[in-house]
């Protein structure tokens, strides 16, 4: 039998405006709750690579080859660990460059006036 999906509720919606995050805990975990232009996003707080505090680091777009230099796309979309710059997906917690490599996500949506993350 399958477990009941743990809801916690772990800000008040005003209290995460677009383009801000909260590291909440969670038991022994931190997790960083995101708001990218309104759409919210759950990750664990650790880095696969050396444990850093993946969720502090910058967002950034996604870097890609164009046929002169680079471009940008996905605005904000991608976090880059602020210790040996790792990058992954906030959206999906996969690696940018091993799709093999993953941090935790966690479905995280508005109810009313709450910020519900779901385990």
């Amino acid at each position: 039998m399958a477990s009941a999906t743990k809801r916690h509720i772990v800000a008040k919606t005003e209290e995460l405006e677009p383009g801000h995050r909260k590291i909440i805990r969670l038991g022994n975990r931190e997790i960083g709750v995101f708001n990218i232009d309104g759409d919210l996003y759950g990750l664990r707080n650790i880095c696969p690579h050396r444990t850093g505090p993946l969720c502090l680091g910058r967002l950034r777009p996604l870097v890609v080859p164009m046929e002169f230099g680079y471009g940008h796309e996905r605005e904000n979309e991608i976090l880059k660990c602020p210790w040996h710059q790792w990058e992954f997906d906030i959206k999906t917690g996969i690696s940018i460059t091993d799709p093999d490599i993953r941090v935790r996500s966690y479905r995280v949506e508005r109810e009313g006036d709450n910020i519900v993350l779901y385990e």
